[in-house]
Formats: C-alpha cells, sequence, structure tokens
C-alpha cells in the first residue's frame, strides 16, 4: 500500500508526552513524523483572543475548530457525552504543543508510596515500577522542562539532583500563610514549577502576568512546542491539522498503517516501523476503540478489556475567603507555594490524599473576580472614589485554596464511544460514566476540614466552599500500565501488550492517580519509554 507519510517513528499528538519522546528519537538519528489534531498557534494572537474573550476558561484562548473539537470547562456537556451519575470536568485542547499550551505549571513528583498503594495500603493497584525506577528519569524530565526550585526542600519525594533554576519567589500572599500556620500541621512549602526564574533555554523569566492558565504570554512557562521545536531541528516533519482516524493491524499483529483525515477533508495513511499514541487519555481510548477490526473485535491494544476503564482526575475541594489583611493577590504565578506533606500516609487505607495550592488569583476561579467584585460592590450603590477604594480593599483580601485530591481507580468509571454522534473526521464522540466512590468523597470531606483549619489559622472571613467538585484539567487512566497483560494494556515500557510496535504515552498509562500534578511524570515516563522504542526500530 502507498503511503501518503512514512517514517522509523510515527508519533500521533504534539503534547508534553510526543514532543519530549520525538525529540530524543529524531536526535538519534531516526526518521520521525507527527500527526496532529490541531493548528500552530501564534502566542500573540492566543493572548488577543484570551483578552478579548467574553468568558475566559482555560480554552479560551485557542481555537476550537470542527475537525479539531475538544471539550470546553464552560460547556462541559457538549463534546463529553455524559453518562453521569458525576460530570466529568476536566479538559485538554488540540493544537501544536498540546494542553501544556494552559497547564498550570506546576511539575510535583509522585511520592516513593505512590507507586506502591495496594502493597502498602490495600487500595488501588501497584504500578510494574518502583519509585527509584523512575527518579533518574524524573531528574532528566526536570532539565528538559526547566524546572525552578529548591532541592534542599523535602517535598517527600528523594533527590539525586539540584533542579536547573532556582526556585520562584513565594508571594508576599503566600508568606502571611506560613507565617499564620507556622508550627500547625500544614507545612507551606515553595511549589517546584515548569517556568523560568532567570533566563533560560534561549526564553525569559517569569514577570508575573498571572495568566498562566490559559496562556503565558512571554513563554516563561514550558509548553510543549520548546520539544516539537527540538524535534523539527533534528529533522521530524509536523503534520498539522490532520487527524489520525484508525490504526490498522497487519498479518503479524503490528500496526501496519494509520489512517488520517486532514482538515480540507482530504485523506491518506502513514505508517511508521514503530508507532507512538500519545494523544492524552481520552483521544487514545478513543483511537483504540475506533479502531475494532479482525483480530481486534473490542478496538486495538484491547485483548484485556481495559482500554477505556478507570477514568481518573484529581477531583478538587475548591474554597474561598476574605483575609482580614491585604495579603495582595494577583501577582506572580497563579500558585507558587503549596501543602505538600500530606500526601502519603496511613490514612490512606481509609480516603484519598490530597496536597493543596495555594492561589495567587484571589477569586478569580471561583466567582470570576476581580470584574465579578466590581460589578458586586456596584450594585450595592457604590459610585466614584467609594467605589474603586472599596474594589482595591475587596481585591487586596481573597485569598484561595484548592485540595487536589486521590481518585482510586475503577472500571466502571470509563470511556467508551457514543453510538449516534460523531465530530467532523466521523470519530464518534466520547461518552463518559463518572462516579466517585467513598474513598475519594472521603479524602473531599478531609479537604474541606483542613481549607476550614488553614482559613481559621489566617482569621479569614467570608468562607466558601464550593458545592460542586471540581475538575483539575488531569486526566488520567483508560489505558493502564502493568506487569499482567490480562489486567493492563500496556507493560512497563509503555509497550502494547498485543502489539510490539505500538507504544501509548500519557497520563493515560497512569495506573492510579496518586496526588501530583501529572505532567512532570508524564515527561519522565517518555524519557524512561525512548531507548525501548529506539530498539524496536532496530
Amino acid at each position: 500500500m502507498a503511503n501518503d507519510i512514512s517514517a522509523d517513528i510515527l508519533i500521533i499528538g504534539t503534547g508534553v508526552a510526543g514532543a519530549i519522546t520525538g525529540a530524543k528519537l529524531a536526535a538519534k538519528g531516526l526518521s520521525v513524523a507527527f500527526l496532529e489534531s490541531g493548528k500552530r498557534i501564534d502566542r500573540f494572537s492566543a493572548v488577543e483572543k484570551f483578552w478579548t474573550a467574553a468568558i475566559k476558561v482555560p480554552e479560551s484562548a485557542y481555537p476550537n475548530d470542527p475537525t479539531a473539537e475538544h471539550p470546553l470547562s464552560h460547556r462541559i456537556e457538549d463534546f463529553y457525552q455524559q453518562m453521569g451519575p458525576e460530570l466529568f470536568r476536566s479538559t485538554y485542547i488540540k493544537v501544536v504543543g498540546g494542553t501544556t499550551w494552559h497547564w498550570l505549571g506546576t511539575t510535583l513528583r509522585n511520592v516513593p508510596a505512590d507507586f506502591k498503594l495496594k502493597s502498602l495500603y490495600g487500595r488501588g493497584v501497584d504500578w510494574p515500577i518502583d519509585y527509584d525506577d523512575l527518579e533518574p528519569f524524573y531528574q532528566a524530565a526536570e532539565n528538559e522542562i526547566g524546572v525552578a526550585g529548591d532541592a534542599t526542600d523535602d517535598l517527600g519525594s528523594p533527590r539525586s539532583g539540584d533542579y536547573p533554576m532556582p526556585l520562584i519567589p513565594m508571594t508576599y500572599l503566600d508568606k502571611q500563610f506560613a507565617a499564620a500556620l507556622d508550627g500547625s500541621p500544614y507545612q507551606v512549602r515553595p511549589t517546584p514549577q515548569g517556568r523560568n526564574s532567570v533566563f533560560h533555554a534561549d526564553r525569559p523569566e517569569c514577570c508575573g502576568n498571572n495568566s498562566c492558565i490559559p496562556i503565558c504570554p512571554i513563554q516563561a512557562k514550558y509548553d510543549a512546542t520548546v520539544h516539537v521545536a527540538m524535534a523539527e531541528e533534528a529533522g521530524a516533519k509536523v503534520y498539522d491539522e490532520t487527524t489520525a482516524t484508525r490504526l490498522n493491524l497487519g498479518a503479524d499483529r503490528e500496526i501496519e498503517s494509520v489512517e488520517f483525515r486532514r482538515a480540507d477533508g482530504s485523506t491518506g495513511t502513514a505508517a511508521g516501523k514503530v508507532v507512538i499514541l500519545a494523544a492524552h487519555a481520552i483521544e487514545t481510548p478513543r483511537l483504540l476503540l475506533n479502531s475494532a477490526q479482525e483480530g481486534a473485535p473490542d478496538g486495538v491494544a484491547n485483548s484485556s478489556g481495559q482500554v477505556g476503564r478507570s477514568l481518573m482526575d484529581h477531583p478538587s475541594r475548591l474554597s474561598w475567603a476574605e483575609a482580614p489583611e491585604p495579603v495582595w493577590p494577583y501577582r506572580g504565578p497563579l500558585s507558587t507555594s503549596g501543602i505538600e506533606n500530606l500526601r502519603d500516609g496511613d490514612f490512606r487505607k481509609q480516603r484519598g490524599a490530597f496536597r493543596i495550592e495555594i492561589g495567587n488569583d484571589g477569586h478569580s476561579w471561583p466567582t470570576g473576580a476581580p470584574a465579578t467584585t466590581a460589578a458586586d460592590l456596584a450594585r450595592q450603590g457604590l459610585r466614584g472614589d467609594e467605589l474603586d477604594a472599596a474594589i482595591k480593599d475587596a481585591t487586596s483580601r481573597q485569598i484561595r485554596l484548592a485540595s487536589l485530591v486521590e481518585q482510586t481507580p475503577d472500571a466502571d468509571n470509563r470511556v467508551t464511544l457514543d453510538p449516534d454522534k460523531r465530530d467532523a473526521n466521523g470519530i464518534p464522540l466520547p461518552r463518559i460514566h463518572y462516579d466517585f466512590d467513598a474513598y475519594t468523597r472521603d479524602g473531599l470531606k478531609a479537604a474541606e476540614k483542613a481549607h476550614d483549619e488553614v482559613f481559621a489559622a489566617m482569621g479569614a472571613k467570608n468562607i466558601k466552599h464550593s458545592p460542586d467538585i471540581q475538575g483539575s484539567g488531569h486526566i488520567i487512566g483508560t489505558v493502564r500500565m502493568g506487569a499482567d497483560a490480562n489486567s493492563a494494556v500496556v507493560d512497563a515500557d509503555l509497550r502494547s501488550f498485543d502489539h510490539r510496535n505500538l507504544f501509548l504515552l500519557g497520563s493515560g498509562t497512569f495506573p492510579t492517580s496518586a496526588t501530583a500534578n501529572p505532567t512532570l511524570t508524564i515527561a519522565a515516563l517518555s524519557l524512561r519509554a525512548v531507548d525501548a522504542i529506539a530498539a524496536s526500530v532496530k
């Protein structure tokens, strides 16, 4: 069969997993081709789009074209066909560079116990690797991304080396939390971040625009276009606005070809000696399930029946209040500190662990402040200088916490294909069944109690908790790794048990959610897979 695109390595997706892996493989002299549904993004145009957007959600700076359609935070039931009982609220975008365009930049490692949840606490499953297996790759990922942090700070994850950059300083707001909580069970620590604290890798240092979500205007924050550019410099080809629609098996059960459809409606096939699917944890199972065929009646890579199952997030308890004195939010990145000493302990036998993120973004996430603050005060009849003074006072005292709670894998939380609705490329829309078990709900209750105690230590007033369980933008599970082909989709090298030349990268491969924001672990696992992928070509 004549192929329109052919390479040693065919990578579907240009987010952090695909881009870092592609850059490393291209640097080894292998030919690499990327298929990416979305467009290349012009940063200045995206910033303008965000500034002028009436509804400022994480996706508001980016296109949502029919041929690269993605979920929207404020219309979460449009693209996702939600079957309940809870709404799955986390999203992603389809552009060159993937969802790292609008990630927060938090680069925490998992803690060692996260890899042994079943062995230690009788919950979930164990990973097929442990912390020591991944530690050198965590170190490498921090160097690749460019992480700012303090290696002397004990965050529960032992380190073999320093961060490439000094930490992003704690804000005045962070320091007020730290002072109020000194001597309490809640230890405030600066957060390691994938953003420049000094000029680094030809990118400027963070200047505190406070719009990390949805876009860093100056690219002080890492995004995967950094590694897309490295891959292209090493000879890789990026085919944007080109959506993979089906994987085809050959007689040897390897992936023989990949069908694709371009935004202009034209179609073709691509082939690689190795195929890497790095399309995030909704689109990856969606494509595998849409590729059902003779020899793979339930979808490609799905002999275990696990494709699409065990969908997880970090369900978040969102709380906000008013400090008694000004703490001056809206300065610096959206979050620069957190409470990380609650992420492990014997309590995990009973309830989910969590980390507490301290926000520098005032009440913007829960209420839409500061615009809503001004509107509320104006409705109270304030005008002119009186209104101006009231806005300054109210805004200066806004504080916000979000606890990211561990969610256990549940086979019934899953992504399937909608039987009726399809996108412009002819692929069924994702249908999602989603709920929280008692373990996760008990973690959310413990988080709310912790927020109340933290706010009490601050002397805060007007404490509010969101009635909704929020998403964290972390889409985890659906193509889990494991040691046993009967209960997992990929092995410890992220290779499909069913098809020797197919690798699946990204947070979809995580067996459990842990509590750390997943990007650094995605990058570390991807770097760990590089040698196995390269060896497969030979």
